[in-house]
């Protein structure tokens, strides 16, 4: 069981882990031991999740997140598979726990009547500047 927050916790036969040769350091052994993992998990069936929290973990996840609802994430940081293990579970758990957190409510804000006169003197203003600038036609 992982533990994100005290509402929250992933049973760990959601999570599916799959290890694959990664680039990068490693000298030799790089082209023998697959060291990368790639974590997969089902937000859009996962019954841990609360549905608000899902919908706003498959905003935050972007391209991470496939059309059938599954999220992958890629580590490969580090040279062994339990370290970039660490990593790829590290990252799924920041991630919902942003998801957690509710936006703000917006709040409808109106300008002030003294802006709006700002405003508005500043554009004449410019007005102002912009004809002066005009050369004036000669009449003879």
């Amino acid at each position: 069981m992982i533990n994100i927050s005290r509402s929250i916790s992933i049973n760990e036969d959601e999570i599916h882990l799959q290890f694959v040769r990664a680039s990068g350091p490693g000298g030799q052994n790089v082209n023998k031991v697959a060291t990368a993992v790639q974590l997969r998990f089902d937000v859009g069936n996962s019954p841990s999740l609360p549905g608000d929290v899902r919908v706003r973990l498959i905003r935050l996840a972007g391209r991470r997140i496939t059309q059938d609802g599954i999220l992958i994430i890629e580590a490969r940081q580090f040279r062994t598979q339990e370290r970039n293990r660490e990593e790829a579970v590290r990252r799924l758990i920041e991630l919902i726990r942003r998801a957690e957190e509710k936006p703000k409510p917006r709040k409808k804000t109106r300008p002030s009547l003294a802006s709006k006169e700002r405003r508005i003197e500043g554009k004449k203003q410019r007005g102002k500047i912009k004809k002066m600038r005009r050369t004036v036609p000669v009449v003879d």
